[in-house]
């Protein structure tokens, strides 16, 4: 990506240009500046119209927007739709701030520090203002200026001053320190050295609740919430003077001295722009759509950044934006280039996968197919913005921070608008967000250890929700086609990697890996592919901890992970081509087995033949581990046998064996379904079928004796085997008696006769060889 600069033929403000934001209602640009004007910019920034004028010797320091409902932003939100959309706050050198209509008047004015206000924020979702200022003070106003609270009094003046996204916090600098103070006195202030001189300019990101913060150091740095260091620069020629996150979170400008970049949220950049002439840049501002950026300039300048360039690649084609309206189409086989220029407004987002390329303007999503580029599919937007785009094979979701998440097919049709209670719809997020051809999972914004999962079709939650012990902050769903079950996986605030069954009758979770910086699904199989602990680690069967826990250490790949750098992410994983990021934005492919996708595509076709013959051909018991748990998991004994055989586990054999004794095929689908570690389903397989005897039998050998004894009470048989079974387990251990009242209970009224129990076990084996299609696996 890179920025478009244009600046104005003539100079506006005769001196600083001090203060730049967008308005909601239009997204019209002011700028206030030295000469205390405040000069409104036409869209085509050529044309001002001087709106108003501030008192003698009163000069403005920052500027911000009263955000759209439920919103963030850092100048420039969408519409509102209620009255205070079109209200800015402006602070002064006199210690006031104002507050100013969309006309341009100056509805309020509110004597709030001694000296400068140096910085002012609205928080978050609008019901308060923070201001900071020379005196060192931090204060909390209402909407209408009502004095609320001051949070901190210091002996240095603070020079700026951000939100948490969940406006409970507020992040100040102190000197070198930065300082995270909760609204709640009660609450532990958080603070760390932060930058080697003065902190000058600060951010929060609403979305992906990073910060950055830049300084006299001349360096700018990328935090975490709990501040830890995800990325520092380069030390520059001059003072970092302002930066400021795109609403999106996708990336954000650093300005110094003549000088912008358009900085990755990961910190590297993507480019640098010299604005000769224009002295450092004091202030900064985005459009709600992260398509401009304004820059107020020491000489007077006021500078407008367009972003374009923005580059995508899926399989052989290579997507990028070359103008505000012209998309360029690369086929790298063929060498062919198409140019895409039929859209109505400037191009916001792009998304190419699964053979279909999604682009999205302010008021329209179009989507072309890889095989025509000439016919795309067009959809109307209403009254929102998208921020993300997702895609699974047979249908996109677009991410709207107005109307929330919309389902669509490649065709156009709507398919649902998936609703989950208490959600922002601008705080949804690529992380926060997954999709499948038939699933959507979402974390809760109120409770984040809550993930919800929510049926695509009909856009209902299915079951409860996913239930973790901490905080989740990413979520993925795998794409794969026709399994079994449908697999999530998520990553805590520990970095702790899990992975989760969904759309089963009983939910269960396991854990994969710890340390984990990033992870991504296979585009076509269940294969699961991150970054953990200076590993590239790739699970070729993940579902593999529900099926045999025994093998997962056999169905994992590992590579050194060196080369890549701390704080690397991994960019994509199509084929057997995994891309990762380094943290200095260089791409790094980096190959993977390709026969476990190969050996996927068998299994799913159920063409065991010949995914034995592609585990002989390749003799890696890699291979043999990922076939054994494929094939335990569709119940393919054949095929189950042969793998486990191969990695030489001999119990695993001879009880896949005795499986294929059992003449029901209820029976054996039981004990396949037992041999992955699912005990009530199993039972419930039994249940279902009539197979009471083996149920109880089943219980008894997994030592739940009291649900054996349930189970025989209820069907009132086999009581007596039940307690034989349980004395013969006690007399093992010498001298053990009888605890439990329920079968003390049981056993008085019960006499154990083992000729009778024999005679009824026996009884109940040749009434299940006698059922119709009873017979022995083949």
């Amino acid at each position: 990506m890179r920025f478009l600069i244009t600046t104005p033929k003539k100079r506006q403000h005769s001196a600083t240009a001090s203060a730049v934001g967008f308005t909601n209602k239009n997204k019209q640009l002011w700028s206030y500046g030295d000469d205390r004007s405040l000069l409104k910019w036409d869209n085509g920034f050529e044309q001002t119209e001087r709106a108003a004028e501030l008192p003698a010797d009163v000069y403005p320091t920052d500027l911000h927007w009263y955000p759209r409902r439920g919103g963030g932003g850092d100048g420039g939100g969408s519409a509102s739709r209620n009255s205070s959309a079109d209200l800015a706050a402006v602070a002064c050198t006199d210690g006031k701030f104002r507050l100013v209509s969309g006309a341009g008047r100056t509805e309020k004015t509110v004597d709030a520090h001694r000296g400068a206000i140096t910085s002012l924020r609205w928080s978050p979702d609008g019901s308060a203002l923070a201001t900071v200022g020379e005196d060192g003070q931090i204060k909390i106003w209402s909407k209408t200026g009502m004095l609320r609270a001051t949070l901190a009094q210091g002996g240095m003046a603070v020079y700026s001053v951000a939100w948490s996204p969940a406006a409970d916090k507020v992040l100040y600098p102190v000197g070198g320190q930065l300082v995270v103070k909760p609204l709640q006195p009660s609450s532990k202030t958080e603070q760390w050295k932060a930058h080697d001189g003065v902190i000058l300019c600060t951010d929060w990101n609403v979305v992906n609740n990073r910060i950055i913060s830049g300084g006299e150091d001349r360096k700018y740095k990328v935090w975490d919430s709990y501040g830890r260091v995800l990325y520092s620069s380069a030390a520059h020629d001059h003072p970092i003077t302002s930066v400021r996150w795109a609403p999106s979170g996708e990336f954000f400008a650093a300005a110094s001295f003549a000088l912008v970049r358009l900085c990755d949220a990961a910190g590297w950049s993507h480019c640098l722009h010299r604005l000769d002439g224009s002295g450092s840049v004091y202030a900064l501002a985005w459009t709600s759509e992260c398509d401009q950026l304004a820059l107020g300039c020491a000489t007077g300048d006021v500078v407008l950044a367009r972003v374009i360039g923005h580059k995508r690649q899926w399989m052989h084609f290579e997507i990028c934006v070359e103008t505000l309206d012209t998309i360029s189409v690369s086929n790298i086989l063929t060498g062919s280039v198409e140019t895409l220029s039929d859209f109505r407004e400037p191009v916001l987002k792009v998304s190419i996968a699964y053979g279909h390329l999604i682009v999205t303007t302010s008021s329209q999503a179009l989507v072309y197919a890889t095989t025509n580029w000439h016919t795309p599919v067009v959809i109307d937007l209403k009254d929102g913005l998208v921020s993300h785009i997702k895609q699974s094979p047979k249908q996109f979701a677009l991410v709207d921070s107005v109307l929330g998440v919309l389902v669509y097919t490649y065709e156009g049709r709507l398919v649902s608008s998936p609703k989950v209670a208490n959600c922002k719809a601008d705080l949804l997020t690529a992380q926060t967000v997954a999709i499948s051809d038939d699933t959507m999972a979402q974390i809760d914004q109120r409770d984040p250890k809550k993930v919800h999962i929510i049926d695509i079709a009909s856009g209902q939650p299915i079951g409860k929700p996913i239930q973790h012990t901490i905080d989740v902050v990413e979520v993925a769903l795998d794409q794969a086609s026709g399994g079994l079950a449908r697999h999530l996986t998520l990553v805590d605030k520990n970095r702790d990697l899990h992975v989760a069954t969904v759309r089963r009758s009983t939910q269960t979770m396991a854990k994969l890996g710890t340390m984990v910086e990033s992870m991504m699904w296979h585009d076509t199989w269940s294969i699961l592919a991150a970054l953990s602990n200076g590993k590239l680690s790739v699970w070729y069967i993940p579902s593999v901890v529900f099926i045999d826990p025994d093998i997962v250490a056999q169905t994992r790949a590992d590579q050194d992970a060196g080369a890549f750098g701390a704080s690397a992410a991994i960019e994509s994983f199509v084929g057997n081509q995994c891309a990762i990021r380094r943290a200095d934005g260089a791409v790094m492919p980096t190959g993977v087995s390709p026969y476990p996708a190969v050996l996927h595509a068998h299994a799913s076709a159920r063409k065991w033949d010949d995914a034995i013959r592609l585990c002989r051909f390749v003799k890696e018991n890699t291979l043999w581990a990922c076939l054994a748990a494929l094939a335990a998991a569709a119940k393919e004994l054949n095929a189950a046998e042969v793998a486990y055989a191969a990695i030489e586990a001999v119990d695993k054999v001879q009880y896949l064996a005795y499986i294929k004794t059992i003449p029901t095929v209820e029976g054996r689908n039981a004990e396949m379904t037992l041999f992955c570690h699912q005990i009530d389903e199993a039972e419930a397989i039994l249940l279902t079928a009539g197979l009471v005897y083996r149920a109880i039998n089943m219980n008894c050998q997994m030592f739940r004796w009291e649900r054996a004894l349930d189970l025989a009470m209820k069907h009132k048989t086999h009581m007596d085997t039940v307690i034989g079974f349980r004395e013969k387990n006690l007399a093992r251990f010498g001298n053990a008696h009888e605890t439990n009242r329920k079968f003390l209970q049981v056993s008085r009224a019960v006499a154990v006769d083992w000729d009778k129990i024999n005679e009824k076990i026996k009884a109940e084996l040749e009434a299940e060889r006698s059922r119709p299609g009873a017979v022995p696996y083949a």
